[in-house]
């Protein structure tokens, strides 16, 4: 039986956990967020995804980032979330930021996937539902829609705003060339691109590489993180082989494949630069995204309280030093 009397911790914002300012926008996230891609469907337990929320806001991390389709099944993560804000999380939604997505596969036709009007309005009425909420704090298109004019997709990104469903707008993976006319359609619209999502890590430099970090901070909008630790390939859980509980094992994204024996020596070499630096592999991942002043927040996904409190670690320790970089650089194939 879930207790549902919660009281979140009175020193949740002196704790430990720092915000940083998106962009030139008046929001400030929390350096961790949590994310409910996984482990939050409705094929986990309840109380125990009730237990990582809670354990989550109790230390400072503000920001959940969702999308209609987290599950498993599609969906079940937001009934998750809404159930939780039924349950406990109602009398603080003033001191959370939710965010959710449409942009992928969600229902079946051809209005429940990729960028049209009709799906973006159609997948928020429904992600709202789900979450027990009347409006998102962000909502982002999940993905650049090649088929769909832009402009469609933006101008229900700016519609949406103007109908209070969302306070502002993101996007989420979206090439170079489409993510700047995205952030100048909707600063002439004025509802300027608060947050670009997308995958960074040690082993994923594409928004460095293609320029998009430089242009989010060029355009004053923030950027923010997700698979900081490249599916688990960033921590110390496969150095010495394949544990039966990993996601590996149970065939998750993470492939079996692609843990080859050089793949292995450069994590065992940049587990030896975090070692020395006094963190795990893991925190010195995410310290790394954050040594960076444009990324507002990198987003951890969780299995585990411990997970949790062992991923806001890393905030203590975010500077790097020229050397420190340049032999991450030189391990990672980065010259």
């Amino acid at each position: 039986m879930i207790n549902p009397i919660y009281s979140p911790a009175a020193d949740r914002y002196d704790c430990g956990m720092k915000y940083r300012r998106c962009g030139k926008s008046g929001v400030l996230l929390p350096e961790i967020s949590l994310g409910l891609w996984h482990n939050f469907g409705d094929v986990d337990p309840l109380a125990e995804s009730l237990k990582k929320v809670h354990y989550a806001f109790d230390n400072g991390i503000t920001h959940f980032d969702l999308a209609n389709n987290y599950g498993p099944s599609y969906g079940s993560a937001e009934e998750t979330f809404g159930i939780i804000m039924e349950k406990s999380l109602r009398p603080y939604r003033d001191e959370l930021f939710i965010s959710t997505k449409a942009g992928h596969d969600m229902w079946p036709g051809p209005y429940g996937n990729w960028g049209s009007r009709k799906y973006l309005f159609a997948s928020l009425h429904q992600s709202l539902k789900r979450m027990k909420i009347d409006y998102v704090d962000i909502f982002y298109s999940h993905r650049y829609d090649p088929e769909t004019p832009i402009e469609e997709t933006l101008q229900a990104l700016v519609d949406i705003v103007r109908q209070g469903k969302a306070l502002y707008v993101g996007i989420s993976k979206y090439p170079r060339e489409q993510a700047a006319f995205a952030y100048q359609y909707l600063k002439e619209a004025k509802v300027p691109c608060l947050l670009y999502q997308g995958r960074y890590n040690m082993f994923n430099r594409a928004p460095e590489t293609e320029g998009i970090l430089d242009d989010v901070r060029k355009n004053g909008n923030g950027f923010i993180a997700f698979s900081p630790l490249a599916q688990g390939l960033l921590t110390d859980r496969y150095i010495n082989g394949i544990p039966q509980d990993s996601r590996v094992a149970r065939g998750g994204f993470l492939k079996k494949e692609a843990l080859t024996e050089e793949t292995l020596d450069k994590v065992r070499r940049l587990n030896e630069i975090a070692r020395r630096r006094g963190q795990t592999l893991a925190e010195m991942a995410l310290a790394w995204v954050l040594r960076l002043d444009v990324v507002a927040s990198v987003i951890i996904g969780a299995s585990s309280t411990g997970q949790i409190a062992d991923n806001i670690k890393a905030i203590r320790n975010t500077v790097f030093s020229s050397e420190e970089l340049q032999e991450i650089d030189n391990i990672t194939g980065i010259l």
